[in-house]
Formats: structure tokens, C-alpha cells, sequence
């Protein structure tokens, strides 16, 4: 019997319960319909002419419906007679390469045989000149040949900052369609003064008039799209805040004030560029942002394929799995940390060899008087949480919770011969 067999064993693991979250849910959009009205209603589409080459830049996360939504674009596009093309606009993601970017869309199934048209991936930039405050200002060398730019992303929270323009069509501006060098100027200074970093950059390339219009999403915690808008170049700076305020609204925290133990079946930079939504969790990695339960000790079982070893994010976390230790990649991860600045964010946590080890390290660690009455939650992923369980001692909080609804009687987590979960 190894010492951690020794310490871990004994520690008792709480029976759950399953709760199903309730939220108001609209009825679904039509996405190619509502785009397409969008589009035929916005005053900057009518710029596109025939023969255009149109640059459309897109993210690294996974926002739901975004192949059928560029591929609409792009169909549109075409019919006005221009010739549209993708560029990544994810600064330093994809371990900062090209290539490493164009896989990262085709892993988001983007590529051409998806959404037809050719993906432009290049980490070189074209400078456009300095901000009023000093700031150099980059754009991907393939949109600044383009003659016209359109931009498309997911409006949502931060999970470093907080500001009038967080995670959107600014940010894309600035950092994304910035290439490494971009978010590297944006992140330089910390996370103190990104807030007014993009929004200076952003209206700097903006001035330029190579953007036409944006388009903007909004999900909701069932990863429906719940708003769709075409806005006009002119048009994101003054739209974009209001936006952010819904998808604030869209998107809460877990339900509960404080927990002991929180469990994460897996993190991946489909989800966050931290892995794992932050806000959710109220676990941060900068000192600029704030809100969400107080949670003790928090543990990650696994890394998802599709953020192909990069595992940003885990250095927030406590504890993890030898299986995440062992998926994680320095030359896919430290990129993003070198350029944001905060090494925090790839630290690796305490490795144990299984989920079960994990769980009664947090457990173990979570200075309680009675082990047994530790409050945890397990979720599948900070993107997925309308439904996840619950320990009993959670029970009467969550029947007192009109939001929330049990799904059956309390029952004990099962684990394979090697201690890790069914």
C-alpha cells in the first residue's frame, strides 16, 4: 500500500444526487433565416461588391452553431459577387503557428469543405501604425490584403476582466485578428489596463474602415443562439456593451454561495481560453475580476481532445488527474501564457494517479470538521450546466431553491478497479 493509498482511502466520498437547473428558454431561432434577414437589413452589407475578397475572421471557441452560421455568411457573400475567405482570429492560440490555427478551426469544423470557403492561416501582420497612448496596432497579413473585413463571435464575459467590451466582436479586433503580436501588445501591461486596451486598438483598426460590419452572437446556458446581429462597423462600439450586459444575464454562476468541493470532468479551450468559464465557478487567475460562489478546493479529472494538449486553466485548479498531467502539451499551453502574461494559469496543480485520488485530496484538504458533511458539486464541463449532481448535504439548500429540481434518489459514485470513474 503506496502512502497516498495510506492518506486517500479512508476519506469518505459523499453520495450525490442529480438536480436539473431550470431556466427560461425561448423558442429556438431559425439561424439561416434570422442571419440572412440580419444581413439583407444591414446597411453595411450593401458595400459588398462583386468581385470583393472578403476576409471573415474566426475565433478559437467553440460557439454553438458557428459552421452553419459562416457558412451562411459565406453563401451570402458570394451571392453579392465577392469571393469570401477565413482567417483565425484567435491571437496565440493553436500553440501560436499557422498551422496549429487552421487545425484548431477544422477541429471546430471549419474548413472549406464545411462552410466553402479556402481558410487564410499566417501569423504574419501587417502593422497599421501606434494608438494615441503608444500602442502598436497588428492586423493578420491576409485580412490587411483583403478588401473588405467582416467579424464574427460569440458576445460574452471575460473570464480575466471586466470592462464595457469583454469577450466579442472588440476583443476579436484587437487581439484576435492581432495575431500573437497583437494580444502579446494588448496583454503587455496586464490585465489591469486591458479593459482600455482593446477598446483603443479596436477603434483604431476600426478607423481604418477595412471591417464593414460584425456579427454577433449570443447563447444561452442551453447553447442556444438566441440573437443573432449584423452590426456596422461604426455601429460595434456603441452596440456591443448592451450585448454584453445580456449574455451577463445569460450566463450565471453556479447556485450556490460556497462550496467545499467542486469536481470538473473535463476543461478545453472549446469551452474558455482558461479551460473552464471562470465566472461559473468564481475561480479566477487575475486580481481584476470577481464573483461567483467561494468555492475551497476545485479538481479537474480531464482535458479534452479537441484543445489538443493545451491545458490553460489547470493552473487555477487544485488538484487533477495523472491522465490531464500526461495529455498536457508545454508547446501547445505556454504560448498563451507568455503572451497574456499570467504564468498562474499554467502552473500544474497536485497530480494524483486517479479520479477517486483526486476527489479525496480536494476532500481531504477542504478543512472541514466532518469529512461527511463536505458540500461538492460535479459538473461535466462549465459549459453544461443545466444538470449535475450534488452531495446530500446540499439537498435541503437545493429544495429550497425554486431554480432547482432533484432527479431522483442519492446514489454512490462508482470507480473502475484503477479509480477512475465508470
Amino acid at each position: 500500500m503506496s502512502i497516498f493509498n495510506e492518506l486517500l482511502d479512508p476519506i469518505p466520498i459523499p453520495r450525490l444526487v442529480r438536480v436539473r437547473r431550470r431556466f427560461d428558454r425561448a423558442a429556438p431561432l431559425d439561424l439561416e433565416s434570422d442571419l440572412v434577414r440580419e444581413l439583407r437589413g444591414c446597411r453595411a452589407f450593401e458595400a459588398i461588391r462583386p468581385g470583393m475578397k472578403i476576409a471573415i475572421a474566426v475565433g478559437s471557441r467553440g460557439v454553438s452553431n458557428q459552421p452553419l452560421i459562416v457558412r451562411t455568411l459565406v453563401s451570402e457573400l458570394k451571392k453579392a459577387g465577392a469571393a469570401p475567405f477565413i482567417v483565425p482570429a484567435m491571437g496565440s492560440h493553436g500553440g501560436a503557428t499557422a498551422e496549429g490555427q487552421q487545425a484548431t478551426l477544422a477541429r471546430l469544423g471549419i474548413d472549406e469543405s464545411t462552410v466553402g470557403a479556402p481558410v487564410r492561416a499566417t501569423m504574419e501582420t501587417v502593422e497599421l501604425g501606434t494608438t494615441a497612448s503608444g500602442l502598436p496596432v497588428n492586423l493578420d497579413r491576409y485580412a490587411a490584403e483583403a478588401d473588405a473585413i467582416v467579424i464574427v463571435n460569440r458576445i460574452k464575459p471575460h473570464v480575466s476582466f471586466r470592462g464595457r467590451y469583454e469577450s466579442g466582436l472588440v476583443k476579436m479586433i484587437a487581439i484576435g485578428l492581432g495575431k500573437q503580436r497583437g494580444a502579446e501588445v494588448c496583454h503587455n501591461l496586464g490585465f489591469g489596463t486591458m479593459a482600455s486596451n482593446i477598446r483603443e486598438m479596436a477603434e483604431f483598426v476600426l478607423s481604418h474602415d477595412r471591417i464593414v460590419f460584425g456579427v454577433a452572437l449570443l447563447e444561452n446556458v442551453y447553447h442556444d443562439t438566441v440573437q443573432i446581429a449584423a452590426i456596422p462597423a461604426d455601429e460595434i462600439l456603441e452596440r456591443e456593451p448592451d450585448l454584453l450586459e445580456r449574455a451577463k444575464a445569460l450566463s450565471p454562476p453556479l447556485p450556490f454561495d460556497a462550496l467545499d468541493v467542486l469536481v470538473i470532468d473535463e476543461i478545453g479551450k472549446e469551452y474558455s481560453g482558461t479551460g473552464f468559464d471562470t465566472n461559473v465557478v468564481g475561480r479566477y487567475h487575475t486580481p481584476f475580476i470577481s464573483g461567483g460562489p467561494d468555492i475551497t478546493r476545485i479538481v479537474v479529472l480531464d482535458l479534452t481532445d479537441k484543445s489538443n494538449g493545451n491545458a490553460n486553466g489547470i493552473g487555477i485548479v487544485d488538484f487533477t488527474t495523472r491522465r490531464v498531467f500526461e495529455k498536457f502539451k508545454f508547446d501547445q499551453t505556454y504560448p498563451n501564457s507568455l503572451t497574456s502574461t499570467v504564468p498562474q494559469s499554467v502552473k500544474i496543480p497536485m497530480v494524483l494517479e486517479s479520479d477517486r485520488h483526486a476527489v479525496q485530496a480536494a476532500i481531504r484538504t477542504c478543512n472541514i470538521v466532518d469529512k461527511k458533511d463536505v458540500r461538492l458539486v460535479r459538473i461535466k464541463n462549465t459549459a453544461e450546466t443545466t444538470e449535475f449532481e450534488i452531495s446530500e448535504s446540499l439537498v435541503a439548500e437545493a429544495r429550497a431553491n425554486p431554480a432547482l429540481e432533484l432527479l431522483g434518489e442519492s446514489y454512490t459514485l462508482e470507480f473502475e478497479a484503477a479509480g477512475n470513474l465508470f
